[in-house]
């Protein structure tokens, strides 16, 4: 049983952090609905490393092609390439924002806005500005021909997947697509996003919680690992094959769906 738990762990997190759904809500009501205990900051920890990991493997094309062509000035080329900057740009908000946060209100979200009323209610935001950002009109920003600012609005808006039930990439999509995006390219750009601001909230919760994986044997930790990166990979593939032709839709509706499951069980 205690392997199984880890393995539920691992399966919503590696699921729900890349649909753009809440992976911290649904850690958190499943849990409750199964009657097992909530994973905490320092398991949540690991886990998103599976999930930096399933990340840094599905873009690896990418990222070991641009090693292999400037291994010699490689940090020189990241500073002069419109991607990489553009990320380092969108990142900036959620290093200050989450950084003030980790200071000097640490327990705010957990206190306040962590309940089940305040999840389903922030659910249904959340599927509401996702319909708005499905019916806006077709972009042409890209990947390959957007601007810094693009670049920040998106970074600004991963601010709010701090709140419990927004998500990361609901929000981040979302802003991209009402900001005139490509479906695909918004996306794409999403996924890339989270890599660095991912990383960063699993390094923060891993260093303030590490008295605390004494309490975990490596093995299930091995297992919620391997869980969270498998499911992550699917997750990824499934959002950029599905989302660039059918949009936000079945999302939108899980989410009112979700939320009024919550309430009716509150």
């Amino acid at each position: 049983m205690e392997y199984l738990r880890f393995i539920l762990y691992g399966l919503i997190q590696g699921l729900t952090e890349f649909i753009p759904v809440s992976s911290t809500a649904h850690i958190k009501v499943i849990s409750q609905f199964f009657g097992i205990e909530d994973p905490g900051p320092s398991l949540s920890a690991i886990i998103h490393f599976g999930s930096v990991l399933a990340l840094v493997c599905y873009f690896k094309n990418d990222i070991f092609n641009l090693r292999r062509q400037y291994s010699k000035k490689f940090f020189d080329y990241l500073m002069h390439k419109s991607l990489f900057r553009s990320i380092l740009i969108g990142t900036i908000p959620i290093m200050f924002f989450g950084g003030i946060i980790k200071l000097f209100i640490p327990y705010f979200f957990d206190n306040i806005l962590r309940s089940n009323l305040s999840i389903a209610l922030i659910s249904f935001l959340m599927a509401i500005f996702m319909y708005i950002a499905d019916c806006s009109k077709k972009g042409s920003i890209n990947l390959k021909n957007h601007n810094y600012s693009d670049s920040f609005l998106i970074g600004l808006s991963q601010v709010f997947a701090i709140i419990p039930g927004v998500s990361r990439s609901g929000v981040t999509i979302s802003t991209a697509l009402v900001s005139g995006w490509e479906r695909g390219d918004a996306a794409r750009f999403s996924f890339l996003l989270g890599i660095p601001a991912i990383s960063l909230a699993a390094i923060v919760e891993f260093i303030s919680s590490f008295n605390k994986f004494n309490s975990f044997s490596f093995f299930s930790i091995i297992i919620c690992l391997t869980t969270t990166f498998i499911s992550s990979l699917f997750a990824i593939d499934f959002l950029l094959k599905y989302f660039s032709s059918n949009g936000l839709k079945l999302f939108i509706i899980y989410r009112v769906i979700f939320g009024v499951v919550i309430l009716l069980h509150i």
